[in-house]
């Protein structure tokens, strides 16, 4: 099964596509131009995201939930970008599960308050890439799809040897 990693932004959203036996397939990125207004820019995000939805027609999907401690209105603009992600998964009947950053660190890495330095390098090991996705953003989005692959039942079962 193929799930799509989702690092929500407005100005960048990152996303990667993974198989459940944590094989890396294709990672990218939506880039919209900040001279362009949001409702354009969700616009351009709606549409990316049904493009790799038809593509790589993934069974599930993950995302990273938003936490935001400072800044209200950047938080409410990537609110609405995570609302026409949403939409686009469920008007494909893609199911989603959400997960926090420190559930993605602590599954991926081994420690809830792993730095991006840890994260990549626990990337990297994780896939068995030589290299680490780029830009960061879609680095995080294979995070995320991996956390997504690792709370499976199946791949619990698979990582301790069954």
């Amino acid at each position: 099964m193929r799930i799509l990693g989702i690092d929500p932004g407005y100005g960048i959203l990152g996303w990667s596509v993974v198989e459940d036996t944590l094989k890396l397939v294709d990672f990218g990125v939506i880039e919209t131009s900040a001279r362009s207004a949001l409702p354009e820019r969700l616009c351009e995000i709606y549409e990316g995201m049904k493009k790799i939805i038809e593509h790589y027609r993934p069974g599930s999907a993950a995302i990273e939930k938003l936490y935001f401690s400072r800044n209200t209105t950047t938080a409410l603009d990537v609110a609405r970008c995570l609302g026409v992600v949403i939409l686009a998964l469920k008007q494909s009947e893609i199911e989603y599960s959400e997960y926090s950053p420190s559930q993605v660190k602590l599954a991926v890495s081994g420690y809830g308050k792993a730095g991006k330095g840890q994260m990549q390098t626990a990337v990297k090991m994780l896939f068995g890439i030589s290299d680490v996705p780029r830009p960061d953003d879609a680095a995080d989005a294979a995070a995320v799809a991996a956390c997504h692959c690792l709370s499976l039942p199946s791949a619990r079962m698979r990582k301790s040897g069954f």
